[in-house]
């Protein structure tokens, strides 16, 4: 069962989720709700950039010229509440949360809603290819790939991963039978790395732990 957009902003999912708070089935719900909902996929992305500038602003050292004159060495707790130390935090803090704000979710929230071509390739699985596909993209663009499935009547629904190019797992995604009757146009969110990648397909038996191996299928992502 995939999460709605409702359902995760009840729950506080994208919180939850960088805090480490969800249960194994709220965690693989949210993650699979994120491929669709370009809402919760930006605030996460924001949310997630703002911890890590905030980390790395509170671990730099600040040296004061009152803490230096101190003779006394004062309890390490007590510097994050003198003012040589306490108000430059904030005011960087102020700065990247303005940022964020004004500049960088308005330019991904606009970027997310403007049309756009994007790069593309054709895969079809558990058929030999004399050539690897290839996608040329982009750091940080998200590509598509128009996926041919051998459909099976013994198969009740499929299961697609993607292996990266050290061959770890990076998602999984259901699909139903019907559409796998069809080409099955999967978007792919942007990826760090170009390389060749795996695409492998599992067809789901009478249940969810009979899994058969269908086929894999390379393909290489090259950035421009």
């Amino acid at each position: 069962m995939v999460m709605d957009h409702n359902q995760a902003v009840r729950l506080k999912a994208t919180e939850r989720y960088l805090l480490n708070e969800l249960d194994t089935d709220e965690l693989e719900q949210f993650e699979e709700h994120l491929f669709d909902c370009q809402e919760c996929a930006l605030d996460l992305r924001a949310a997630a950039t703002f911890l890590e500038q905030s980390k790395t602003i509170l671990s730099e050292p600040v040296e004061s010229p009152a803490r230096l004159a101190k003779p006394a060495a004062a309890p390490p707790w007590l510097a994050w509440l003198r003012p040589a130390f306490l108000v430059p935090v904030l005011a960087l803090l102020v700065v990247v949360i303005g940022y964020e704000s004004l500049v960088k979710i308005p330019a991904l929230q606009q970027a997310s809603t403007k049309p756009a071509i994007l790069p593309y390739a054709t895969i079809t699985v558990a058929t030999r290819s004399a050539s690897t596909p290839i996608v040329h993209g982009a750091p940080g663009q998200p590509f598509v790939l128009l996926v041919n499935i051998p459909a099976q009547s013994r198969f009740s629904s499929y299961v697609v991963d993607l292996y990266d190019p050290a061959e770890r797992i990076q998602w999984s995604l259901p699909i139903s039978a019907e559409a796998a009757n069809d080409t099955v146009p999967l978007r792919i969110p942007a990826l760090r790395e170009p390389g060749t990648y795996v695409l492998s397909v599992r067809g789901v038996g009478q249940s969810s732990k009979d899994l058969s191996e269908i086929g894999k299928q390379p393909f290489e992502l090259r950035f421009q």
